[in-house]
C-alpha cells in the first residue's frame, strides 16, 4: 500500500511542479498560488513515507515523477487551447 502512496504523491508532486512552471511563466498566479498548496501537500505525504521505503516502494517513487511530468505537459496544452477558444469565443472580454 506504501508504494502506491509513494507512487501517487510522486506523480502529484511532478505533475504540480511542471504546472506550476507553467503557471508562473505564463502569469497565472492565482493558479500558482493554489497549485503551491498541492505541491506542500505532496511533499508531506514523501516525507512521511519515502525515509522507510523498501525497493518496490522505491521503484514506484521513481515511476511517479515521469508520469506526472508528462501529465502536467498534456493538462497545461489543453488548459491553454481551453482558455484561447474562451477568449475568442467571449470576443476577447475578460
Amino acid at each position: 500500500m506504501n508504494a502506491a502512496f509513494l507512487f501517487l504523491s510522486t506523480f502529484v508532486l511532478v505533475l504540480a511542479l511542471g504546472l506550476q512552471s507553467q503557471f508562473v511563466n505564463n502569469g497565472h498566479p492565482a493558479m500558482a498560488f493554489a497549485n503551491s498548496l498541492v505541491i506542500g501537500a505532496s511533499n508531506l505525504v514523501l516525507f512521511k513515507l519515502a525515509p522507510d521505503a523498501s525497493g518496490l516502494e522505491i521503484a514506484a517513487y521513481l515511476l511517479g515523477g515521469p508520469f506526472g511530468i508528462v501529465t502536467s505537459m498534456f493538462l497545461f496544452a489543453r488548459f491553454t487551447g481551453w482558455v484561447i477558444k474562451r477568449k475568442c469565443t467571449n470576443g476577447g472580454a475578460k
